[in-house]
């Protein structure tokens, strides 16, 4: 099982990427790879995606720069989606650490890894907009 750690610099400040990227209602927005859109349900959220609605919960609001998320299947299956934004000259790092789950092939971990990417470079574009 592979990890694979995936970074975009953002030309804006810690805070700004934080109140943008936490807020869920911004997720199809910005990572329309995963999330064709997204609606409350108590604590949780539904996301609407290509493989059908799964469940997602956020980290608390912190000023830690922690932006983990925990994605429920409809089979029960929860993954933890480990991701931070970090301070740097410019602007922002944004990190997000995708893991290669069992029974993931080398093909679909791949393109799991284009599709962060791709997300990420939303986020860029749309916060230096």
């Amino acid at each position: 099982m592979r990890t694979l750690n995936i970074t975009v610099d953002i030309a804006v400040e810690p805070d700004a990427v934080m109140a943008y990227a936490s807020d869920p209602r911004n997720l199809p927005y910005w990572a329309p790879g995963f999330a064709r859109s997204i609606e409350p349900e108590g604590d949780e959220w539904i996301v609407q995606t290509e493989q059908g609605p799964v469940r997602l919960w956020f980290t608390p609001p912190n000023a830690d720069g922690i932006l983990d998320h925990v994605v429920r299947l409809p089979n029960g299956e929860e993954f933890m989606n480990t991701m931070r934004v970090l301070a740097h000259a410019m602007g922002s790092t944004v990190s997000f650490v995708l893991h290669q789950h069992e029974g993931m092939s080398e093909a679909q971990f791949e393109q799991d890894a284009e599709l962060v990417r791709a997300d990420l470079l939303n986020l860029k574009a749309l916060l230096e907009d």
